[in-house]
């Protein structure tokens, strides 16, 4: 079982805060190292592209799975 643990980062010069199990934030932690771009940077990039109507951590969740499932199609089979 997975904790869901709250974390903070400063997007457009506030502080927010979004709720994410473990392998969540391991995964976009991973993604933005990846785009080489900080965590927060890559927060703000979802954040800014979020539908308003669904939480910034739903967002995260939902940018994590799009990003997994497109890497499983990149796979050869």
């Amino acid at each position: 079982m997975s904790l869901v643990q709250k974390r903070s980062v400063t997007i457009h010069g506030h502080r927010t805060s979004f709720s994410l199990e473990e392998p969540f934030y391991e995964i976009i932690t991973s993604i933005a190292e990846s785009r080489q771009m900080t965590l927060a940077a890559l927060v703000a990039e979802i954040d800014k592209e979020r539908d308003r109507d669904s939480s910034l951590s739903s967002a995260l969740r939902l940018y994590v799975l799009s990003w997994v499932q497109k890497a499983g199609k990149r796979e050869p089979k």
